[in-house]
């Protein structure tokens, strides 16, 4: 299991929110850069870099941050916040980012999103936000009618090889992981899900770790990293172990 450091950008410095709200914004780096150059240097194989204010408004605002991200450190890196063309999505990825994360765009056009998965493979992945088991878009401002379970396999049906599970309620609130939400969502498609939202601390990646073989290949960690409450190299040799 891996286990991806995340990089939330916002007026080009690396912020955390709470619950997506943007109103309860901490900043803890001016430079994404060097947020990046951190966990790289301390054993991230990935990481996870999210463009708020792209999500925001639709289109992406980081991007000159990002390529200066991609310079700086030698591990992929996958991109969400704003990717609602597939020429933006290929953009991205000409750019040098290695995923492209769908969410608002997959749910409101189903026909972008399978013309993207078809388009970019593995180079996409299926970003689902969800509070209360529904699907929320546009920078989590909005909930829909879709449920996170039906969604994710209409859109493996439409050829999504990935998801990122978000459970919004417990974003940046460090209350620990919904379980049994993750669980039931890699039980749910046949492709691979990382897990997002509430890591807290340690006993979050063990139970994680519990649920690999139902699908969970990995985790975001955010606010828990940034605050000290989990050390990457730990939480790495827990995600590591056989």
């Amino acid at each position: 299991m891996e286990i991806i450091p995340a990089i939330d950008m916002m007026d080009g410095k690396c912020v955390r929110l709470v619950q997506g709200k943007f109103d309860r914004s901490t900043v803890f780096s001016d430079d994404p850069v060097d947020a990046a150059k951190r966990w790289v240097d301390e054993g991230a194989t990935r990481l996870h870099l999210v463009d708020l204010n792209g999500s925001r408004y639709g289109a992406p605002q980081e991007t000159a941050t990002v390529a200066r991200i991609l310079k700086a450190v030698d591990v992929p890196v996958q991109l969400g916040g704003g990717i609602r063309t597939l020429k933006i999505a290929a953009d991205m990825i000409d750019l040098g980012v290695g995923r492209v994360i769908l969410g608002t765009s997959a749910a409101l056009d189903y026909d972008l999103a399978e013309s993207i998965f078809q388009t970019l493979g593995e180079g996409a992945v299926l970003g689902v936000d969800a509070k209360d088991g529904y699907v929320a878009v546009k920078g989590w401002e909005e909930i829909t009618d879709k449920t996170a379970i039906d969604f994710a396999v209409q859109m493996q049906k439409l050829g999504a090889k990935r998801i990122i599970y978000t459970d919004i309620s417990r974003d940046g609130m460090l209350k620990g992981v919904n379980v049994p939400a993750m669980k039931e969502m890699a039980e749910a498609v046949a492709i691979p899900v990382i897990a997002s939202g509430g890591v807290t601390g340690l006993d979050d990646i063990h139970k994680l770790k519990a649920l690999e073989s139902c699908g969970i290949e990995g985790v975001i960690a955010g606010k828990a990293l940034y605050t000290g409450d989990v050390e990457l190299n730990q939480a790495m040799k827990i995600a590591s172990a056989n």
